[in-house]
Parts: structure tokens; sequence; C-alpha cells
């Protein structure tokens, strides 16, 4: 195999919005109905203890009251479907119902709901209007949720220095997933002036908290010298712990350092396992990156013994996140 295979193209912005906010939130203050906090301890408690059912229970006697935190927190068990049948249709509407009493998790999760068209028809500008609502509060998922929308034009107009004021506002209150977009935006200069500086300063927090994205394009900056001393043996290390976490992008270049013994001892056997990992881990829409992967770990194969292909296979098929 050549020495000259260079590392793929750092990633560019998470396409993939914030996640629902969990359960157990507890009500605003300014709740228009408000349950006894000594209530609703009562069911987070079982819920925290695994007893869904009890859980369910008592949270929908609370919600029946109007109460917006059982009411939200009953929406993400009919969400996850945990004591309850899950149900996409009555978690909008137990999110619904909290959302309009102000409660900035219940307004984050309905506007994820309208964004993917779960449980309600896909209308992503209801979704932005959820999510500014609830990032006026300073609900940190919808800030990034906004940002991502602004970054592709989705429900509003494309607007890169909007999606940066709204993932800065969500990776100053520490969300990982926006200080890596903010990180690689000002890498790539996407809304402001292009800073190597301050996207270090970003990818570095995110990967602090293992956010393997940021993992990945440190451990590329430090290889290529972009913004830093040239570091071949510091990308290797953060390409480890983003390709312990499945990162097809890390597996794939931590399997070229391997094969051309950059930073490292050469050895054919690691790199065939992270190849082969990293293949099974392209989705299909990066299916030229995956068949690239296929391919070199092929041309792998005539410097190898049969005892070395079998070893390398084995160890591809017992690899487990985190190993």
């Amino acid at each position: 195999m050549q020495t000259n295979i260079r590392a793929m193209a750092v990633i560019g912005l998470a396409l993939t919005l914030a996640g629902p906010v969990p359960a157990l939130a507890s009500s605003p203050r300014n709740a228009a109905v408000s349950a006894p906090q000594d209530a609703l301890g009562t069911a987070r408690d079982a819920y925290r203890r695994g007893d869904h059912a009890a859980a369910s229970r008592q949270f929908r006697q609370l919600a029946e009251r109007g109460d917006p935190g059982a009411q939200y927190n009953l929406g993400v068990m009919y969400a996850n479907g945990e004591g309850v049948a899950q149900n996409n249709a009555e978690a909008a509407r137990l999110y619904r119902l909290a959302a309009a009493q102000g409660h900035a998790n219940a307004q984050s999760n309905l506007g994820m709901m309208y964004q993917y068209g779960q449980g309600v028809a896909q209308d992503r500008v209801e979704a932005q209007r959820l999510f500014r609502l609830a990032a006026t509060q300073g609900n940190a998922a919808a800030q990034f949720n906004l940002g991502v929308m602004y970054a592709r034009g989705e429900g509003v107009a494309q607007n890169d220095a909007e999606a940066l004021r709204f993932y800065r506002q969500a990776a100053a209150q520490g969300l990982a997933s926006a200080q890596h977009n903010l990180g690689v935006m000002y890498k790539d200069g996407q809304g402001a002036r292009q800073d190597d500086a301050e996207a270090l300063r970003w990818l570095r927090l995110a990967a602090a908290q293992g956010y393997a994205n940021s993992q990945y394009v440190l451990g590329t900056m430090n290889r290529n010298g972009q913004g830093l001393a040239k570091d071949p043996a510091e990308g290797l290390r953060l390409y480890r712990l983003a390709a312990a976490q499945g990162l097809a992008q890390a597996q794939f270049n931590l399997a070229i350092m391997y094969a051309n013994g950059e930073a490292v001892a050469q050895d054919f056997v690691q790199s065939y396992k992270w190849f082969t990992l990293a293949s099974e881990r392209y989705p299909a829409a990066e299916s030229a990156q995956r068949d690239q992967a296929t391919n070199f770990r092929n041309r792998l194969v005539g410097r190898m013994t049969p005892a070395q292909i079998g070893e390398a296979q084995r160890l591809a098929r017992e690899w487990r996140p985190g190993g």
C-alpha cells in the first residue's frame, strides 16, 4: 500500500438535530397550573427506580389536573414507550398541552416531532417556531436545533451567521454538539471570519466531553498541522478515541495510519480490522467512502498471511463500541 494515502476530508457540520430532552423535568415557575413538588417528586422517584408503570399513573393524575411538568414527563414516556404503549401522537398531544403553558422542554420536544413528522404532520415552520420559543427561555437543545435549521435553510432562510449565533448560545451552556458545530464553522470560516484558534477552543471542549466527531476533526487537524503544530501521534490518539465509539471516518483514518506505520508501528492486522469496521459503519449515503475502505482492506490481503487475515477478521468480528 502506498504511504501517501491521506486522511479523508474533515467532517463538516453535523446534520442531525439534538435529541429530545429526557423525562424528569419539573414544572416552570410561571406555569398556569403546578402540582405540589412532593407529588411530582413521588412520580419522578418511581421513574428513577424503574417503576415506569407507577410513574406513568402518577404523572397522568397530575397531567389531567393541568400540571405542565407532568404533561411533559408523561409525553416523554409515551414517546419512549416506558410504562405505556409507545404512541407518538399521544406524546405530541401532551407536549402541546405543556408547551402552551410555557414549558421549554415540551416546546423543544414538540418542535422535534414537527421537524421529523413524528405523531404530527411534518411542518418545519412550526418546528422552528417552537424551537424559538424554547430557545428564548435558554433551552440549549432548541438553540442548537435552530442553528441547524439556519445552517440547512429548513423552515427559515439559510443564514450561516444566525446558525453561528444559536450554536454559540448552546455551546456556552456546554452542549457538545453545538460546541462541535461552532468549532467547525470557525475552522471553515462559515458565518464568521476563519479562526483556527477559536475552532480549536470549541472542538477541544466538545472532544473533552467524548464527542466523537470533534475527536475526529481534532485528530485530522493535528495530523495535518492545521492551526497548530503538526502532531501525527496526537492525531492517532484522537482517532483512536473516536474510532472506539464507532465513527467510521476515524476508523478509516486509523486504518491508514496502521497500514503506513504513521506515528505507530506498521500493523496490517490492525489496519485490516479498522478498514473492515469502517466499511461496515459508513451509511448508505456515503457508499463511495465505504467502497474505498473495502478496496484498501483488500489491497492488504496480498501482504498478509492467512493467519494474519484470520486474526484481523476475528478482531473485527469481536469488536464492540468502547473497545
